[in-house]
């Protein structure tokens, strides 16, 4: 995985992992681009044809010493924090893509800086001419702390249904509604002083702008008709403490452990995470919180869970 902004070695994934991951971001590109017509390519079309020797010359062409004027690795090497050497490759391989592709142009976070820059310096050392790199401000993701990632389980998906979208959003800190406004919102510059004035403004409550950033937001990859269904949502849910009306049901044929049925129905990501949010007290079932990480599921029983704020599932 990309090191970038990475204060540790990221965990590697299999290829089919990340097949699937590429097919999210693909669906998720639909959102704001014509699908049909996109060239789609994956890289290993090249660096997978590529053997040990290829990889020694393409490093050849970086030193160490360049590598490490990374801000995220200069960080971990003066704090004695390991750097793998598989990390040093990946800035590599990102700037083969742009050569292979003979990029034009190429999109990224500020975090992404170095690695644009590296694929520049390859097309020099290949004979073409070197891409024109735009970066964007990173967006910190829902939790207010780190950017904006499927691996930290803080993003709001593009295509996600308007129900989910409005309840991460009104999960934002209020001290992030401005730049949310400003990055994802498409907002002027005249609303930005708007929404400014009104974050200083003590009778004015947060909350009431975090709903007009939703409704913003949801506007931009829905319509005005998923709006309204997000907010009903969101405040039957949240506001009025209901449950909605369609949540996924199951059933089951034996006696069986919560966290086995949580897991296998992606109600949440791992046996970890669902163990961490039951000692957490975020499990409740019928209304009545679960702090058993061993509980089990009656099959001649109903049941409905709920898993944090937004996650349901009704065992029938």
């Amino acid at each position: 995985g990309d090191p970038s902004g990475r204060n540790k070695t990221r965990p590697q994934i299999t290829s089919e992992q990340t097949a699937e991951y590429a097919k999210t971001y693909v669906d998720q590109a639909g959102a704001v681009l014509d699908v049909k017509k996109m060239n789609v390519v994956y890289n290993n079309h090249w660096l997978s044809k590529m053997n040990f020797v290829d990889v020694i010359h393409l490093a050849s062409k970086y030193t160490v010493a360049r590598m490490l004027e990374r801000d995220d690795f200069t960080k971990r090497f003066k704090s004695e924090i390991p750097i793998s050497i598989h990390e040093f490759l990946y800035p590599l391989a990102q700037g083969m893509d742009s050569v292979e592709l003979r990029a034009d142009i190429e999109l990224g976070g500020t975090d992404q800086k170095f690695n644009l820059l590296v694929g520049r310096d390859l097309q020099r050392v290949s004979g073409q001419h070197p891409q024109v790199i735009i970066t964007n401000p990173l967006l910190e993701g829902t939790d207010g702390v780190e950017k904006m990632s499927k691996s930290y389980n803080n993003h709001i998906a593009l295509n996600e249904p308007p129900e989910e979208m409005y309840g991460k959003i009104m999960s934002i800190p209020d001290t992030l509604i401005s730049k949310y406004f400003q990055l994802a919102a498409d907002a002027n510059r005249n609303e930005l002083e708007q929404i400014n004035a009104d974050l200083n403004d003590s009778e004015i409550n947060p909350r009431d702008l975090k709903r007009k950033l939703a409704r913003k937001i949801i506007a931009l990859y829905h319509d005005k008709n998923a709006v309204i269904k997000g907010e009903n949502h969101f405040d039957k849910i949240f506001v009025n403490k209901g449950i909605p009306e369609n949540i996924p049901e199951i059933s089951i044929k034996t006696v069986s452990y919560l966290i086995d049925i949580l897991n296998k129905q992606k109600i949440v990501s791992s046996k970890t995470e669902g163990r961490r949010m039951i000692r957490q007290n975020a499990v409740r079932i019928n209304g009545e919180i679960c702090n058993d990480i061993r509980y089990q599921i009656d099959s001649e029983k109903e049941y409905i869970i709920k898993v944090g704020k937004r996650r349901f599932l009704k065992i029938i």
